[in-house]
């Protein structure tokens, strides 16, 4: 099955799959540059699967999923 990434990831990562995305350096998404790879490898981010996983990434993407259902 194919996903169409593109809008996602910057232009040298568009051909890449899910797995090479998940080991690329941040500034593989769209928006991110090699300055924001130095500063998240401060915080131990080295790789988009890094920051995909860093705990306060999911705790962020879990507030804002639930957000829309608090009473």
């Amino acid at each position: 099955m194919a996903v169409n990434l593109n809008k996602l990831v910057d232009k040298a990562y568009e051909d890449k799959s899910l797995a090479e995305l998940l080991d690329a350096p941040p500034s593989a998404l769209e928006g991110l540059t090699a300055k924001h790879d130095e500063l998240l490898a401060e915080l131990g981010i080295k790789s988009v699967g890094d920051l995909a996983k860093w705990k306060y990434a999911e705790r962020a993407s879990a507030i804002a999923a639930l957000a829309p259902f608090q009473a």
